[in-house]
């Protein structure tokens, strides 16, 4: 990858700095030495969409029970609800009849029922009964959109885009979640911010002086970056705080005394629309997204431990190894939440300071933000076609 130069580069970070007020221009005005966008970059990057054609996360699977469970997506009310066989189909979320929320029926058999006057609707969208239909009356031709969906790796992945699209493009895929060398914890993210706000947190490593001891990793340093069409690959070299390779390694989790530096290598990926990271051979990291508008993310934090270093571990018993990965499922979750609730009031006042000066670029010191934001706009453009 690409060797990096530390120069400042102006950015869209909506963050309030003085640091035009020596040359007596307004500390939110836009510097005068950034790029002006104009023609298709004109829209504000805190206010573009973005692309269709990708799998998104729009809940985990223990979500979905026996009732139907509304989501958004991208403005888009969306019900989700299993049929007889368990599986699971995705429609618009309203009763064409008086559009109503269909997430407040019921299901029966695979069709989803409206709690106002039970019409009923099939997997398609279509509608199959209406109870009080007479004899000499017709069953209306209007169809509900039906959306892809599947669910692997622990979460529903639904594709709002082209249909026609959806069987060429495969979800990112969490394939630790079933892993039997993997502990898993996941946490959700829901927060009042356009979705560049989020993915720009998770990429830029140094940030973590916010989260002192519950940070996995320390001392980052920008070595390398790749950009292409649809990923931004950052590498980072770092110091991890844990080594993973005896069973109380775990404690480290929580007895700070027990961690010690060593030097790994941290690299940071944003596989469009979601993110990723890897520190060393211990940990792995995913954020996988679902946008609800231009003010509004949810997104899943996953974290996985590698028991890949303990000795013999291929050997156990494999119900001896499903026993000790369903005991400390979620143990990292409490980190996971205290990092979260770190990270939201930061988020949430970058989104504000938008609001209040939407022009204003202040000076970004790590260019992997700037490939990200690149990469947004690309997708974001494509969308739109």
């Amino acid at each position: 990858m690409d060797q990096l130069d530390v120069e400042p580069v102006f950015i869209e970070t909506d963050v309030e700095m003085d640091n035009g007020a020596d040359q007596g221009r307004s500390p939110h005005r836009a510097d005068p030495t950034a790029a002006v966008d104009s023609g298709p970059r004109a829209t504000p990057l805190r206010q573009l969409g973005l692309s269709p054609n990708h799998w998104y996360v729009v809940a985990q699977g223990t979500e979905l029970t026996d009732q139907p469970l509304a989501v958004t997506f991208w403005h888009q009310p969306i019900v989700l609800y299993r049929g007889s066989a368990g599986q699971i189909h995705a429609i618009e979320d309203r009763c064409p009849h008086r559009q109503v929320k269909l997430s407040a029926g019921y299901v029966e058999g695979d069709r989803l029922v409206c709690a106002y006057h039970g019409w009923h609707f099939a997997p398609d969208g279509a509608c199959t009964h209406i109870p009080y239909l007479a004899a000499n009356q017709k069953l209306p031709t209007c169809t509900l959109r039906q959306y892809p969906v599947k669910e692997q790796d622990g979460f529903i992945w639904l594709f709002p885009g082209d249909p026609a699209l959806a069987e060429q493009r495969s979800p990112l895929g969490v394939p630790e979640w079933e892993h039997l060398d993997y502990i898993g914890s996941a946490a959700l993210i829901d927060v009042q911010c356009h979705y560049s706000f989020l993915i720009e947190n998770l990429v830029d490593m140094y940030h973590g002086h916010l989260h002192g001891d519950a940070q996995v990793w320390a001392n980052p340093i920008l070595t390398g970056l790749e950009v292409t069409g649809d990923r931004v690959h950052a590498h980072y070299e770092a110091d991890s705080y844990y080594t993973i390779d005896k069973i109380w390694s775990v404690a480290q989790l929580f007895v700070p005394a027990l961690r010690k530096l060593h030097p790994e290598p941290l690299d940071v990926y944003y596989p469009y629309p979601h993110w990723m990271a890897t520190l060393g051979d211990d940990f792995k990291l995913y954020c996988l997204f679902c946008p609800v508008d231009e003010t509004h993310t949810r997104a899943y934090l996953i974290h996985f431990t590698s028991l890949g270093k303990f000795p013999d571990l291929h050997k156990l018993p494999m119900v001896v190894r499903r026993f000790f990965k369903s005991t400390f499922h979620n143990t990292a979750s409490g980190l996971l939440r205290r990092v979260i609730r770190e990270d939201l009031p930061m988020l949430q006042q970058e989104q504000a300071a938008f609001f209040r000066h939407p022009t204003y670029k202040g000076p970004e010191l790590n260019r992997a933000l700037v490939g990200v934001q690149q990469l947004i706009r690309q997708q974001a453009a494509e969308g739109e076609r």
